[in-house]
């Protein structure tokens, strides 16, 4: 039964498991997105002074929206395709057991990630290139939407980047990791609304997620080191 196929199944035999045409959606809106946002950071990195609260405030909500549409519209191509949502995450938690193992796998994974993000900050802050200054959640209301969002962004860009799009594009090159490689790019540049530089950053750490969800099977370990790497870097570290 297509129902009843796993996302891993459906690689094994090279189907896909939304119609090409859903994908190219995606595709074309997100660069419509890289190509406004990288002029609204052009814009954003030469201004001066803090975001309004309010702004900032209406920013988290949208990412929150914005996420979780595209994880919907990801379902619903996945769905007409006679799937289910295990075909994006992998299938869920059954025993406590498996939330340990994961949880024991996202810690040291996260290391790797943190290290990786380090350095490549530091070969980023070489190049002379503009980038929108980062201003971290203050208060106990944007603390709090900020905390949704990192929630948000663990579950629905992994849906959208890992489980939709890598998948996808496995079974479109043939290649694992060519689909790990072109996600991760992808990934990256969805992240032009926070410079070039940050770009630069994020896509290798869109790969690295990648080989995690390639090599599990699952999202679920992704999902909470990507909920956690966005809870520390955007407001835990500055505390």
């Amino acid at each position: 039964m297509a129902s009843e196929t796993t996302g891993v199944q459906a690689l094994e035999r090279r189907v896909w498991i939304a119609a090409p045409w859903h994908t190219l959606t995606i595709l074309l809106f997100f660069a419509f997105l890289v190509f406004k946002d990288a002029h609204h950071a052009s814009v954003a990195a030469a201004a001066s002074g803090p975001v309004p609260h309010g702004a900032l405030l209406r920013g988290y909500l949208m990412s929150i929206l914005f996420g979780a549409g595209m994880a919907y519209w990801c379902w619903v191509g996945v769905h007409w395709k006679g799937g289910t949502l295990r075909d994006l995450t992998g299938g869920r938690w059954t025993s406590l057991r498996d939330v340990a193992v994961d949880v024991a796998i996202a810690i040291p994974f996260w290391i790797v990630w943190e290290l990786t993000a380090m350095g490549m900050h530091r070969l980023v802050n070489r190049v002379d290139v503009a980038t929108t200054p980062y201003q971290p959640p203050a208060g106990i209301v944007e603390v709090f939407l900020w905390i949704l969002v990192s929630i948000a962004a663990g579950i629905g860009e992994e849906i959208i980047f890992r489980g939709y799009l890598q998948k996808q594009f496995q079974v479109a090159t043939h290649s694992v990791v060519v689909a790990v490689v072109l996600q991760g790019l992808i990934f990256g540049l969805l992240h032009a609304y926070q410079g070039w530089k940050q770009v630069m950053v994020i896509a290798p750490l869109g790969i690295l997620y990648g080989v995690l969800s390639a090599w599990r099977k699952n999202l679920r370990a992704n999902m909470i080191a990507h909920a956690w790497s966005d809870l520390f870097e955007g407001w835990l570290k500055f505390l």
